[in-house]
């Protein structure tokens, strides 16, 4: 992988994160995102850089219900220092249920509890962003995952957006509430639900949540696409470290130059057409390990292959050729064909990456925003809420 130096920049004078018993020294998580933070990719990453690393979203039901996919999900490589799990739920029982489960079998060594999804099938049964506006559910949830993860030691988390929309934000409310139910930290994607991921993250918001919970780890999330942002962030802000998600996909060796940037190194990863060729492959080679099917690994492959490649002059036919394969071999036989040599192209292989979306109406349970409470309807439907999707 070739590296090259940026302008000098002082050292952060950031300490480790620390989210009870454990010490994470490049204060930096990886956010967990659907179909992309499975074990081949958080293996990729940790071999660039130090932090923290998600595992995708799993549903507390799925989970409660061992199915198969669920169990999937939470496995970890032997390697991974840390077994992070990502919990989505809207029922108390059923998420305490769970992290009762991942902390008696030893499953976990960090939980953190989803409430930052934007997508209207779960919002409109109540569940991710929009569920910290109802106080009392909140409240119970996080108290019973507290309650579970403590019997054994396991810190929990939780990850939000800044509330509904700009007229219903419920991100104070909720911090304060985590922080005196037990939580270790609490992170925040600086947008509503109504933003989805357009428009830029509200750093304002972050800054104003780290003010208000000084006595527990506050992390910041939304518009992290270099080392740089991050390190703009903390000084910004004043978060104990960030979370970074949608900036990664397709640049794992983002985790090394957010570990150079915050040890004040002046070293950045800036690869060539061949070092992505070969990342791609190495991917594909551990997804076929993660799922030990190799046409399910090709096929998942296949989402990656824009955010490696954006910016490099890579014709629109090998493109398409690349998005379909359905064999290693294939797959190597095509890459074989890229121009290797181009050099990094620059600024054109930065900044987001993926789709933004646009803003939208949030979808919501029938009188959602009439109380901050559960009236007797939405507390019978809840639970509906359960389904097995991801985002924040």
């Amino acid at each position: 992988m070739t590296v090259v130096a940026t302008p000098p920049a002082p050292k952060l004078e950031l300490p480790p994160l620390k989210l009870g018993p454990i010490t994470v020294d490049t204060p930096v998580i990886l956010a967990p995102m659907a179909g992309i933070t499975n074990s081949a990719f958080r293996r990729l990453c940790r071999e660039y850089g130090g932090g923290m690393y998600v595992a995708e979203m799993v549903t507390s039901r799925a989970l409660v219900e061992r199915t198969p996919e669920s169990l999937r999900i939470i496995s970890h490589d032997d390697d991974e220092k840390v077994r992070s799990v990502q919990l989505y739920g809207v029922d108390p029982v059923t998420v305490g249920q769970a992290v009762r489960m991942l902390v008696e079998e030893d499953r976990a060594d960090h939980i953190d509890l989803n409430f930052g999804c934007p997508v209207p099938k779960v919002t409109r049964r109540g569940g991710g962003s929009a569920l910290p506006w109802k106080i009392d559910l909140f409240t119970s949830i996080v108290q019973a995952a507290v309650k579970e993860a403590s019997k054994g030691n396991v810190p929990l988390t939780i990850k939000m957006r800044k509330g509904i929309d700009d007229d219903h934000l419920t991100y104070l409310d909720a911090g304060r509430i985590a922080r005196d139910s037990g939580v270790a930290a609490v992170a925040l994607h600086g947008r509503t639900a109504a933003q989805f991921y357009s428009g830029e993250a509200d750093w304002t918001a972050i800054a104003r949540l780290r003010e208000a919970l000084p006595d527990i780890p506050v992390l910041g999330n939304g518009d992290i696409w270099s080392a740089e942002d991050a390190v703009r962030m903390v000084r910004q802000t004043g978060v104990d470290g960030v979370v970074v998600g949608r900036g990664c996909q397709g640049r794992p060796w983002l985790f090394g130059d957010l570990m150079a940037a915050f040890e004040g190194s002046d070293i950045r990863h800036k690869p060539d057409l061949r070092k992505v060729a070969e990342s791609v492959y190495r991917h594909a080679e551990l997804m076929v390990e993660t799922f030990g099917d190799e046409g399910k690994a090709l096929r998942e492959i296949r989402k990656h292959i824009a955010w490696y490649f954006k910016g490099y002059v890579v014709g629109g036919e090998l493109r398409t050729r690349m998005a379909l394969v359905t064999s290693l071999e294939e797959l190597r036989d095509t890459l074989g064909q890229l121009d290797l040599d181009s050099p990094y192209p620059g600024a054109d292989a930065e900044g987001p990456r993926g789709r933004a979306g646009s803003p939208k109406k949030p979808a919501l349970p029938k009188d959602w925003l009439e109380s901050r409470s559960l009236n007797a309807a939405q507390s019978k439907d809840i639970s509906a809420a359960e389904l097995d999707v991801s985002g924040g």
